[in-house]
């Protein structure tokens, strides 16, 4: 048996108020329900097929003592959560009781646990369980017209400590029941990084997992990792339907995003043909593009919202393409070298 999909994914914040209002103000989630209990303040909140419960309180300290604010249990829907448990066993993973009625715990990576939910593939997720939840009124800021929408999770990045990639990887295939989807060696000047992507057969829950090359200079990865206290989710990507729209209305809802080079677009029509006649409204929003065998993708992201700098978030538009972008990497870092040649 295997996870057929995210069931949530709970994140602890230090400041649990404005995270909250990050994600419904900004985002446009609504808020469902709350609940406290344990030592643990959990808000749920929802959009599209996608659920995030914010934490704070005495049993999130040691977490973002150690970590800061991010990602700590990603919970998997499964069709027989026990089966998925004893298979996560055999793989070497460890249990940690159950995270509700009929919900085991087991480890995942780095400091992010995996709570297994009973649930068949095809319905809809409830509330998680084993917590008081009181269901609420939606928030009129989570509502109306003008709000883009985040139509699922479409993958979760994830950042191992060197050396560890491959054995992470072999747990999920062997304990998930995950399939390798691809996997990359990303060279872009004197730094470097490995990736592999595993995902769930029902294509549900897709992970892009990566680790520094240790023999090249450190570069992002290594900085996260020092930022995050090890490994850890980098990043949500946010699937949409039209990115530049969606990007502008979130600008205006007071999302950061990262800047790109100008001279990233001057050759943006060579790599993508398809793509010329929208290359000034991706450059006015500084939306990345990407393509594989099956078509293109646009991507861009969020600086993080948080103090030391560790979770951030990405919006996805697909045609097609299955890939995540690792060309824009190259792609970047090409840009910042002409545009630092041609600089007075």
């Amino acid at each position: 048996m295997t996870a057929h999909d995210v069931e949530y994914l709970e994140l602890y914040a230090s400041d649990q108020k404005t995270t909250v209002d990050y994600f419904v103000s900004s985002f446009g989630f609504t808020e469902a329900a709350r609940a406290s209990a344990d030592g643990k303040d959990s808000v749920l909140l929802r959009q599209g097929g996608i659920q995030l419960v914010i934490a704070s309180g005495p049993a999130t300290e040691g977490f973002l003592a150690e970590h800061g604010d991010g990602v700590a249990d990603i919970a998997f829907a499964c069709e027989d959560a026990d089966a998925v448990r004893a298979g996560a066993l055999a793989a070497g993973g460890r249990s940690y009781g159950d995270g509700g009625p009929g919900a085991p715990v087991v480890s995942g990576f780095g400091a992010v646990r995996h709570t297994l939910v009973q649930r068949p593939a095809g319905t809809a997720p409830g509330l998680p369980g084993g917590r008081p939840w009181v269901v609420g009124a939606t928030p009129a800021a989570a509502t109306g017209p003008g709000v883009p929408v985040l139509r699922a999770l479409d993958h979760i990045a994830v950042c191992l400590d060197a050396g560890t990639l491959h054995d992470v990887v072999r747990y999920y295939l062997d304990g998930f029941g995950f399939d390798q989807f691809y996997s990359e060696y990303v060279a872009v000047g004197e730094q470097a990084m490995d990736s592999i992507v595993v995902r769930s057969p029902s294509g549900g829950i897709t992970f892009t997992i990566i680790e520094p090359d240790v023999t090249k200079k450190p570069g992002q990865i290594d900085e996260f990792l020092k930022r995050n206290g090890g490994g850890g989710a980098q990043h949500l990507a946010f699937l949409v339907d039209e990115i530049v729209p969606a990007v502008l209305e979130f600008q205006h809802r007071g999302v950061e995003f990262l800047q790109t080079p100008d001279t990233y677009y001057d050759v943006l029509a060579d790599r993508i043909p398809r793509l010329e006649a929208e290359i000034a409204d991706l450059r006015k929003t500084n939306v990345l593009a990407d393509r594989d065998e099956w078509g293109y993708l646009l991507q861009l992201f969020t600086r993080s919202p948080f103090e030391r700098r560790t979770l951030f978030f990405e919006l996805i538009q697909r045609q097609g393409a299955q890939g995540f972008g690792s060309s824009n990497i190259r792609a970047l870092y090409e840009a910042v070298e002409r545009a630092r040649s041609v600089a007075p």
